[in-house]
C-alpha cells in the first residue's frame, strides 16, 4: 500500500529510495511492481542485516516499518537513532518492555513516530468521534464492543506468522490494537485496568479432532487434502501471493499457507476483555475469529442516551485479493437513541476503499504536501500506539495469571 502510493499519487512530493527485507525475491517482486505499474526505476535493495548501511547510503527522511510485529521496535528505535522519522504499521510493538524502549529512544532523539491506524480515518468511525465530541449522548459511561472475524479473513491469522504469539502478541495485540485504539480515540481517554479470558477453541488440530476431522495436512500448496478444504488457500493461482510468498520461500524461510488446524498454534481464537478507563468509563469487549460473518457491533451508553453502531465488512485475505476489500464496509448503521426522544439514524459518508474507506484518507494525511488541520486529531503518534497495545498486553497477562492488570504498572510515559 505504501510503496505503490509513493510511486503514483504522491510521486511529486515523496520519493521511494530503498527496500530492506529478509527476502531478495520479495524485494525484486516489489521493484517489478513499481516498474510495470508506475514506470519507476527499481530502487536499491538491502538484506535485513544491512539496515544501517541502507540508512547511511540512501539517507531517507522517513523509514516505513511493515515487518513482523515482534521486530517493529528494532527498526523503529534504530531508525530514530540514525536520524530518521518513522511511520509504522500497527501494532507499534508486542509487549511492554519493547514499548518502554521506544518511549526512551524517542525522548532521547526527539524524532517523530507515526502509527498507522487507518480505521480512525474511516468516515463511519470519524462520525462516532464527532457524535461523542458533540455531546450527543452526554458523558459515556459504558461501551460494549463485539468484533467478529469470519472463516475467510479470521482463518488467515492461523495460517501465517501471526499464529505464534511470540511474533504477533496474539490477536489481542495484533488485531485488537485497532479496536482498543478506536475506543481511546472515540472517548478521548486511555485504559487503566484490564481483566480478560481467552482460549483456542476452534482452530488447532486438537479442536478439529474433537469435531471428528481425520484428514490433516501441514500446508496447502501441493496437498491433495487441501484441494477441497474451505480453510485452504491456493497461492500458486494468485500472482501476488505467488510472487510475494511462494516464490520467496527459499530465501525467506516463510511458509504463508500453513494449515489452520496445525498443532503448533499458540494464539487464542476466543477472547473476552473487561476494561476500565481513566475517565471511569467501562468496556466489555469480545473477539471471535471463526464467525459466519465479518464485522462488529458497538454500543455506547451515556448520560443522555445511547449510540448503536453496526458494520458488516467484506471478507479479505492479505495480499490475496483486491486491496480495496480489506476492511471495506458492506453496510453500516449508526443509530442514536436519545434518553427522552425518538431514535434516529445518522447518515454516513461512503468512501470506496479498504478499512472502511479510511486507507485513502490516511495516505493523504501521510504523504500529501497540502495538509489541512484535522479537528478530529486522527494522526496517531507513538504514545497513542503504545496506549492502544497496552490493553491487549494487559489482557494477555490477565489470561495467563487470572488476575486484573493495572496499566500504569507496565510502562512509564
Amino acid at each position: 500500500m505504501y510503496y505503490e502510493a509513493i510511486c503514483s499519487i504522491y510521486s511529486d512530493s515523496s520519493e521511494l529510495v530503498g527496500f530492506c527485507d529478509i527476502s531478495q525475491t520479495r524485494m525484486d517482486y516489489a521493484n517489478s511492481v513499481i516498474k510495470e505499474k508506475f514506470d519507476k526505476d527499481p530502487v536499491p535493495t538491502y538484506f535485513y542485516t544491512d539496515f544501517d548501511t541502507m540508512i547511511k547510503n540512501e539517507k531517507p527522511d522517513v523509514v516505513i516499518v511493515t515487518s513482523v510485529d515482534r521486530t517493529h521496535d528494532e527498526y523503529i528505535t534504530r531508525a530514530m537513532e540514525l536520524g530518521c522519522d518513522v511511520i509504522t504499521e500497527k501494532p507499534i510493538t508486542t509487549d511492554e518492555k519493547k514499548a518502554q524502549h521506544i518511549i526512551d529512544v524517542q525522548k532521547r532523539t526527539g524524532k517523530n513516530v507515526r502509527v498507522l491506524f487507518n480505521y480512525r480515518y474511516a468516515p463511519s468511525h470519524t462520525k462516532i468521534r464527532e457524535l461523542i465530541m458533540n455531546d450527543t449522548i452526554g458523558e459515556v459511561y459504558s461501551v460494549h464492543f463485539e468484533w467478529l472475524l469470519n472463516t475467510v479473513h479470521g482463518a488467515d491469522y492461523y495460517r501465517r506468522w501471526h499464529r505464534n504469539k511470540i511474533n504477533s502478541g496474539g490477536l489481542l495485540v495484533h488485531k485488537s490494537t485497532h479496536h482498543f485504539d478506536l475506543v481511546n480515540f472515540w472517548l478521548g481517554t486511555q485504559p487503566s485496568e484490564v481483566f480478560a479470558f481467552g482460549d483456542l477453541n476452534f482452530y488447532g488440530r486438537h479442536n478439529a479432532e474433537k469435531r471428528g476431522v481425520t484428514n490433516f495436512y501441514y500446508r496447502c500448496h501441493g496437498s491433495e487434502a487441501a484441494k477441497n478444504d474451505h480453510f485452504a488457500i491456493d497461492m500458486a493461482s494468485n500472482p501476488e501471493l505467488k510472487g510475494m510468498y511462494l516464490d520467496a520461500e527459499e530465501d525467506s524461510g516463510y511458509i504463508r499457507d500453513r494449515s489452520v488446524f496445525g498443532d503448533d498454534i499458540s494464539i487464542e481464537d476466543t477472547m473476552a476483555v473487561l476494561v476500565k478507563y481513566n475517565n471511569n468509563a467501562i468496556m466489555s469487549y469480545s473477539l471471535n475469529s471463526y464467525m459466519p460473518w465479518e464485522g462488529f457491533n458497538v454500543s455506547f451508553n451515556g448520560s443522555k442516551g445511547r449510540i448503536e453502531y453496526h458494520v458488516t465488512e467484506r471478507a479479505y485475505i492479505s495480499a490475496g485479493g483486491d486491496k480495496d476489500d480489506e476492511g471495506a464496509t458492506k453496510n453500516c448503521i449508526i443509530r442514536v437513541c436519545p434518553l427522552l426522544a425518538e431514535p434516529y439514524e445518522v447518515e454516513v459518508e461512503t468512501i470506496k476503499g479498504g478499512h472502511g474507506g479510511g486507507d485513502a484518507v490516511m495516505l493523504d494525511d501521510l504523504f500529501s504536501p497540502n495538509k489541512v488541520a484535522d479537528k478530529f486529531n486522527r494522526a496517531a503518534d507513538h504514545i497513542d500506539g503504545i496506549k492502544s497495545i497496552l490493553t491487549g498486553v494487559a489482557a494477555n497477562k490477565s489470561i495467563a495469571s487470572n488476575q486484573m492488570v493495572k496499566i500504569d504498572s507496565l510502562v512509564r510515559f
